[in-house]
């Protein structure tokens, strides 16, 4: 079933969607706006953990990603490896490197062009280029067991085309039926619904999160967050100006949430009872039994879904900004409806599946749109720019390709925008590869045409 849970995620600040901006890998989604597409949740590993991972897989375990760059003569293109990653019983570190290649290149080409011979100038020039800063990146990680169910995560880095070390601290306790996360971040990184990265200079969250329902119940959340810093704009090398969003300003906020979910099924698979399944075994006995590539992807089904929620927030400090209210009460709300064919187990052709969500990511905003609609049509011409009231339509496709290998396509559409009644704000396109040790893990290689990134991350349990 599509992340519906992304949908309580949108109105919090620890919606980490995967992104190569940064060696972590991560950023987050900014807090009342609708969620970016490839919002799917996942497990928490951490980038340095995967690429421990993925390494193994690749020639001299250099791993590729794409990210557009400040500097356009560094280009897009990275290769990243992990150095070093030393380990124990309660305790492990991890050193991440970053080369961006077509900078050195270029520069190496024209040395050699404009050079009358090979001489031992030419030597030192070549060797002035390899050492240049700009081209590498480090990022140093380390993670400490505080007793059976806590940890600490720490993380430092250091990217080549900027000033400044990026540092992280993370604690995270696992309760009985909560989850509870303390992080602290200098700068911290937000991902817009256009498409476009913010540095917060300082950011501080607390989040006691319910574990969420995998069907149907109840799920809330508590999270209290402070900022401190102007935003600026990440990679601005194209920017249009635009003002950052009023969420990220400097201010201590506390916020409330809770939702419920539901599903039915229109369609599965009956179980079959104990004298049927005899009957077959008697019958099968010398049929292979193939597994499926993911557990979760293992039931042909249709089903629909939904959650409705609401959210209580209020600004203690930094109530001095205009685009803001000190105190908002919003609902929100998504449906879903997926469809899936086969039970990809088989080598071809037995996976076909589709999910059709809706977001709502703000009921006000919403209604105020569409009385500014009603206004427009008696020949008012005020506009409503308020990005979170438009609903969002996602649509996910994915194929078999062969054996553990999925083809697959994520698009989001802003509905009542665009000549056609929606515009499309973002398309993904990914190859997964599920590795049936991991039950439900795949490998997977995905690149945004309208971000300009891509990279290749390991996912776990991500529906």
């Amino acid at each position: 079933m599509a992340n519906l849970s992304s949908a309580i995620d949108a109105v919090f600040w620890d919606h980490n969607l995967s992104s190569p901006q940064t060696l972590e890998g991560t950023a987050r989604s900014v807090p009342g706006e609708p969620f970016p597409v490839d919002g799917a949740r996942a497990s928490r590993s951490h980038r340095i953990q995967q690429l421990s991972l993925l390494r193994e897989g690749f020639p001299l375990g250099v791993i590729p990603a794409f990210a557009p760059s400040s500097d356009k003569r560094l280009g897009s293109f990275s290769l990243n490896s992990l150095l070093l990653c030393p380990s124990s019983s309660n305790w492990w570190a991890g050193l991440v490197g970053q080369f961006k290649p077509k900078k050195l290149f270029a520069d190496i080409k024209t040395s050699i062009s404009k050079a009358e011979e090979w001489d031992l100038q030419l030597f030192k020039d070549t060797t002035k280029h390899i050492v240049d800063k700009s081209l590498y990146s480090v990022g140093l990680w380390t993670q400490i067991a505080l007793g059976s169910s806590s940890s600490l995560l720490l993380s430092a880095e250091r990217l080549g085309d900027k000033e400044g070390i990026r540092k992280k601290l993370m604690f995270v306790h696992p309760l009985e039926k909560h989850d509870l996360t303390v992080e602290a971040a200098w700068p911290d990184l937000f991902l817009d619904h256009k498409g476009r990265f913010w540095d917060v200079p300082e950011s501080l969250n607390f989040d006691v999160s319910s574990l969420a329902p995998e069907t149907t119940g109840l799920h809330y959340r508590f999270a209290v967050h402070k900022s401190k810093g102007h935003p600026q704009q990440v990679n601005a090398a194209e920017t249009n100006g635009d003002a950052p969003p009023a969420s990220l300003f400097p201010g201590l906020c506390a916020k409330a949430a809770v939702s419920y979910k539901a599903s039915k099924d229109l369609w599965r698979p009956k179980e079959k009872d104990d004298n049927t399944k005899e009957e077959e075994e008697d019958d099968e006995d010398e049929s292979p039994v193939f597994l499926p590539y993911d557990i979760r992807l293992k039931e042909p089904h249709a089903a629909v879904s939904g959650i409705v929620g609401s959210t209580l927030a209020a600004w203690i400090t930094g109530r001095d900004t205009k685009r803001r209210s000190p105190i908002t009460a919003d609902a929100f709300g998504s449906a879903c409806c997926t469809f899936q064919k086969g039970r990809f187990s088989k080598l071809y052709g037995d996976l076909t599946r589709v999910d059709a969500r809706v977001d709502v990511s703000s009921a006000s905003a919403l209604a105020k749109r569409i009385f500014h609609a009603i206004k427009r049509s008696s020949g008012s011409n005020k506009t409503d720019d308020d990005a979170s009231g438009s609903p969002r339509l996602s649509l996910i496709f994915q194929q078999q390709v062969a054996g553990p290998i999925v083809f697959k396509v994520d698009s989001q559409f802003e509905v009542g925008a665009g000549k056609y009644g929606a515009q499309m704000e973002d398309l993904i396109y990914s190859l997964n590869y599920s590795l049936r040790l991991l039950e439900s893990g795949k490998v997977v290689a995905w690149y945004s045409p309208k971000r300009k990134e891509g990279m290749v991350e390991l996912r776990v349990f991500e529906f």
